[in-house]
């Protein structure tokens, strides 16, 4: 009878454990964004992401132009991220380049971490309140570079990595109707200002 009682003990200690645990676990919905400077247009062809053993699955993005900086960014196209991943890939035509990049990028389980720390966030409806970082940012400039933030809106991103893409072949002439649109809104801006490879 000892030990029943005994065996009951530990399993209601377990269960009380399990609960507690579970309570402590967030309950987090992961979002992604994608970011590129204003008139330095680019189109993702490719991404997708992977929690090795878990899932696979990919994304449509399409034609980015903003925004990087100030209140507009870092912000763009945006989904979800279920679960979130340790892999994402990605691979894009800059428009102002005329050059196509790829990277795989692979993200440290910190990141998550980090992400998970409430943070402040404003709202209209209850002012400032605390929540985790849910956001991964994703910025594409010119030059391949590849900027990476976590926030949960515009003006609390702290960033987390800078990485370098690699540049890859491909044929521009297939984007030669959506660049020619794209310069007869831009060309004149990167006459004067160039397209600019550092300092993103």
């Amino acid at each position: 009878m000892r030990v029943i009682n005994g065996l009951i003990i530990v399993a209601a200690t377990i269960l009380s454990a399990c609960s507690v645990l579970k309570e402590k676990e967030p309950d987090i919905t992961w979002y992604f964004s994608l970011a590129t400077p204003k008139h330095y247009d680019v189109w993702v062809e490719h991404l997708e992401f992977e929690l090795s053993g878990v899932r696979h699955w990919y994304h449509p993005a399409g034609t980015m132009s903003c925004c990087w900086k100030g209140p507009d960014g870092p912000a763009g196209i945006a989904g979800r991220m279920e679960p979130f991943p340790n892999f994402v890939a990605i691979q894009w035509f800059s428009l102002a380049e005329q050059k196509f990049y790829q990277r795989l990028i692979q993200i440290p389980q910190e990141w998550k971490e980090r992400m998970n720390v409430p943070a402040p966030q404003k709202t209209q409806l209850h002012g400032v309140v605390s929540r985790p970082r849910n956001f991964l940012t994703f910025g594409l400039a010119p030059g391949g570079e590849i900027v990476i933030w976590m926030m949960n809106q515009i003006g609390n991103e702290i960033e987390l990595a800078r990485l370098q893409a690699n540049e890859i072949d491909g044929n521009p002439s297939h984007y030669q109707n959506r660049t020619r649109d794209y310069l007869d809104e831009n060309g004149e801006y990167l006459e004067e200002h160039g397209i600019p490879l550092t300092g993103w």
